[in-house]
């Protein structure tokens, strides 16, 4: 191996994950991409000079194995994740729930858990979640999505709590509106319309750069500066509630 730092970074094949990687990469780690589209991330590794694997973050015993090919890791960053539906609690179904849940949550488990060890082991590791503003504010037709961050928020309060002394940092990144080519596309099972809406009028809404600068630079403090909790929003957005939209005059 070539001494480098290593970086695992999950659902890497696009977006914020596809980002961080690079950022990461280009900080001087050696990343290996976790991810369920194989030809994406095989893309990207080549490009980065890093490593792949195709990865459900929901199917424990492929975690496991994942974990046992890997010789060393120093940064996890858990960034599987995603939102199904907009529907009302009332209306919603139970079954994009437990889709939310079990990547959102249990994904975040599941490689956490398998890659302790090495994190451990490596002296001086570092773990990050990525959740969301709707892991502290709910809002309508956010319910299962906001009851999963608000799980993926648990888990870094707890874990951060049950490590406090061991040379382990758990920082959890939280963004607000972010723009990317997919989440809001897959929210609303392929409706573009619908997904240009919740942009519409906000003349700058975070872009996954923006989040895996956040990221990159939360990771790469000094060893004894933990970020515990980044918010990140955009200028337009002051709340979940509270965002300014621009309307064409005329």
């Amino acid at each position: 191996m070539d001494g480098r730092k290593v970086a695992v970074v999950t659902g890497a094949s696009s977006g914020i994950g596809a980002a961080t990687a690079r950022g990461l990469a280009a900080a001087g780690y050696r990343v290996v991409l976790a991810a369920r589209r194989a030809e994406r991330i095989e893309a990207l590794a080549e490009e980065l000079g890093g490593g792949a694997r195709v990865l459900d973050v929901t199917d424990r015993a492929a975690v496991d194995a994942f974990a046992a090919s890997l010789d060393r890791v120093d940064v996890l960053v858990n960034n599987a994740g995603g939102a199904i539906g907009a529907e009302s609690v009332e209306s919603s179904d139970p079954g994009d729930w437990l889709a939310m849940y079990q990547v959102n949550v249990m994904g975040v488990l599941h490689v956490t858990q398998a890659l302790m060890p090495a994190l451990r082991a490596s002296g001086d590791g570092t773990v990050v979640v990525l959740s969301s503003t709707a892991g502290f504010t709910a809002y309508e037709g956010g319910g299962g999505y906001v009851v999963a961050k608000h799980g993926a928020h648990a888990i870094a309060a707890t874990l951060r709590l049950e490590l406090c002394g061991e040379p382990i940092r758990v920082i959890e990144i939280a963004p607000g509106m972010v723009r990317t080519e997919g989440f809001a596309v897959n929210r609303f099972r392929g409706d573009e319309e619908k997904a240009a809406a919740v942009y519409a009028g906000v003349a700058e809404p975070l872009t996954a750069e923006d989040v895996a600068d956040t990221v990159v630079w939360a990771v790469t403090r000094p060893p004894h500066v933990n970020v515990d909790l980044l918010v990140v929003r955009p200028r337009a957005q002051a709340a979940q509630h509270k965002v300014h939209r621009e309307h064409p005059k005329g």
